[in-house]
């Protein structure tokens, strides 16, 4: 009896390329609202909440337009 390996085989994890540069944007925008403040720890939750908010708020008026 034959195996077939690829039906064996795991899938990969791939993220969507609109996803990976979302997540950069994110990243990037997050870091800039952190040196803005000084370079203060202790916000990166909020940085990063800020970001995405940020991020997603631009990304539905390209949408939009």
């Amino acid at each position: 009896m034959k195996t077939d390996l690829a039906s064996n085989s795991r899938p990969t994890a791939r993220i969507a390329e609109p996803e990976v540069d979302t997540h950069e944007e994110i990243s990037r925008r997050a870091y800039e609202l952190y040196v803005e403040r000084g370079r203060e720890n202790g916000h990166d939750l909020e940085d990063w909440l800020q970001a995405e908010t940020e991020v997603s708020a631009k990304k539905t008026r390209v949408a939009g337009a």
